[in-house]
Formats: structure tokens, C-alpha cells, sequence
């Protein structure tokens, strides 16, 4: 889009990109190199809307400094700021309860079902002495799509396997004593709880060996035979849990996107049309923010679970960023007329 192409892939891939960055960039806490990147983001944005004004040397420069360990480059944008003030109403926005959420977690619910159930009898099948290790494997792989469910289940599998690795080589130090057996787990937790929240597998890679210490606190059990069956059942459960995930297909997830796309343009084009009156109820201009941002918030979300299913139709990605940007706009704009800090679900917006 940079280069100003006008072939359709092109731009679908370009438009999936920007999106792919919003989704990890609200993500990730606030910071200055949050604000920072999310600046970035929005002239991707312009650039994908209006390639033929877009400077492409400034783009390869912010690209190349984006690849080196250096700081985020700075973006000076008064157009930027609208648009982030409009990100930060959505987010300041509470969630949907659960209960409106429920349709689009059916697919997972039953991805998760079938897979549990189906991981433990087959461990059992095999003759495993813990098949809920495998039914937990199975559980821990399921995500908003399949594509993410699919990483998930690589990482488990590394991670545990690297794990059991990791257990058979300190698991002579641990049977030195009870002391030696505490100290080993306490150093585990502490290194899972580092490592979890910033790499999953790197976290797993802990949380195998210390699970396995614990079996071992009722008394000394065999290294090999507990090598054997967490193996074995990490690897069942990963590729038993991911079939079932593949067997139950989420084939309404481009629909919902649609739904998302329509309602989210409706409440926008709402919100712009009571900003157009000459003195708007301050109710009425409420109402409409939190309806936008909620239906914005939709959208993401609608679109974070379809973008990774598989074999479904190629999801309308140009529409997606249009809607958003211009809902965000919109969004920006009521926090100007009514003021960031007038209703409690806004505070805190960055002004």
C-alpha cells in the first residue's frame, strides 16, 4: 500500500497487518512505546487509505529504525491524536457482560469438550497412569481461532518436552533429600512465574519439571516411567485436543464479522449524526459513545476469532480498518463535546 499498488492481495495483506498490530498493541499495557508504535500504526492507516499521498521513503525509514534496537521513531501527526483519543474511549469503555459474548465462544466451548474427553479416553486406551495430564495438555491448546490454537499446541509440546528433558537431568539432585526435593520445586516456580507471562513455551518449560517433583512428594518414584508418561501424554493430548479443534469448524465466524462490520458503521454514523445537530442532548451524545465503543470493541474481538479459521472465506480486512478508523474518529470527537472526564467509563483517557 506504501508503494502505492493497487493489487487486491497487496492491500488485504497490508490491511491484515495493520489490524494484526492494533490487536497485539491494546494487547500490551500503556507506555511510552506503546504511544509511540500506535502513532506508526495510524500512518499505516492513512497510507493504506490514500497510498498515492503516502511518502514511501519515510515509510522504509520508519520501517528500518523499527528493525533496529534504537528507539520507536517519533511521529509528529495532529490527525494521529484524534484517532488515538478515539482508541483510548474504547478501551476506557466496560466490557459486554459474558452472557452477550456466549455466541461466539460456542465454537470453543465445544472445541474444548470434545477435546478433553477425547484426549483423556485415549490415554486411557493407551494404558497412561495419569490421562489427565493429557486432558490438561488438550485444554491448555484451545484459543480464539485455529491458527492460534494451532501455536498454542506447538509451544505445549516443545515446552513440556524440553521440560521432561530438564526433569530427567536435576531429578538426581531432588532425590537427595526432601530439603533438595523443595529447593528444586520452589526454584521451578520461581522460573515459571518469571518466564509464563512473557513466553508461554519458555514458562512450560519450568512448569513440566516442577509438576512431575510434586508427584514425587508422597515418596520416590521411577524417573523413567514418569519421563515416559508425561511424553506420551503431552503428545496425546496436543494432537487429539488439536483434531478435535479442526473437527469442529467455526464456519459462522466470517457471518458474525459482517454483523460486527454493520452495526459498528450504524452506531457510527448514529454518534456523527447527533454531533451534526446544532445542540445535542449531552444523554443522547452518551449513549451513542458508549454504543460505538461497544460496538467497536465487537468488531475486534469478531474479527480476532475469524481472522484464524481456517477454510472460510477471505474476510473483508480493507472494510474492517476503513470502519474502525473512521468509528475512532467519530468516538474522539463526542469525547470533545462532552468532554474525556464527564462520564466514568472515560476515565482516564489520554487527552
Amino acid at each position: 500500500a506504501a508503494n502505492g499498488t493497487e493489487d487486491g492481495r497487496s492491500r488485504a495483506a497490508a490491511a491484515a497487518a495493520v489490524q494484526a498490530a492494533w490487536h497485539s498493541l491494546l494487547a500490551a499495557g500503556d507506555s511510552r512505546t506503546r504511544r509511540g508504535l500506535e502513532r506508526l500504526v495510524v500512518r499505516a492507516e492513512v497510507a493504506l487509505a490514500a497510498p498515492a499521498d503516502a511518502d514511501p521513503k519515510q515509510l522504509r525509514t520508519w520501517v528500518r529504525r523499527l528493525t533496529t534496537a534504537g528507539p520507536v521513531p517519533e511521529v509528529h501527526d495532529p490527525e494521529a491524536a484524534g484517532e488515538l483519543l478515539g482508541v483510548d474511549a474504547e478501551l476506557a469503555v466496560p466490557a459486554a457482560p459474558l452472557w452477550a459474548r456466549l455466541g461466539p465462544l460456542a465454537p470453543i466451548a465445544v472445541r474444548t469438550a470434545l477435546g478433553c474427553a477425547l484426549a483423556g479416553y485415549v490415554s486411557l486406551a493407551l494404558g497412561i497412569g495419569r490421562p489427565y495430564w493429557a486432558l490438561v495438555t488438550a485444554a491448555s491448546l484451545y484459543q480464539a481461532n485455529l491458527a492460534l490454537t494451532w501455536t498454542r499446541g506447538v509451544q505445549r509440546v516443545v515446552g513440556n518436552l524440553l521440560g521432561v528433558l530438564l526433569f530427567a537431568a536435576v531429578v538426581p539432585l531432588a532425590h537427595l533429600g526432601p530439603a533438595a526435593l523443595v529447593l528444586c520445586c520452589l526454584a521451578f516456580n520461581f522460573g515459571a512465574e518469571a518466564l509464563m507471562g512473557r513466553n508461554y513455551w519458555l514458562g512450560t518449560v519450568c512448569v513440566t519439571p516442577m509438576a512431575l517433583l510434586i508427584t514425587e512428594f508422597t515418596g520416590f518414584q521411577q524417573p523413567g516411567l514418569l519421563i515416559t508418561e508425561r511424553a506420551v501424554d503431552t503428545v496425546v493430548g496436543a494432537l487429539v485436543g488439536f483434531l478435535a479443534a479442526v473437527a469442529v469448524t467455526n464456519r459462522r465466524a466470517g457471518d458474525r464479522v459482517e454483523h460486527a462490520l454493520a452495526a459498528a458503521e450504524r452506531a457510527r454514523e448514529h454518534a456523527a449524526r447527533l454531533l451534526a445537530e446544532s445542540a445535542p442532548a449531552p444523554a443522547a451524545v452518551h449513549s451513542a459513545r458508549r454504543a460505538l465503543a461497544a460496538a467497536l470493541a465487537e468488531l475486534r474481538g469478531t474479527v480476532d476469532a475469524a481472522s484464524g479459521e481456517w477454510w472460510q472465506r477471505a474476510l473483508p480486512q480493507e472494510r474492517v480498518v476503513r470502519a474502525e478508523r473512521a468509528g475512532h474518529r467519530t468516538l474522539a470527537a463526542t469525547v470533545r463535546h462532552q468532554g474525556p472526564y464527564r462520564s466514568g467509563e472515560t476515565e482516564g483517557v489520554r487527552p
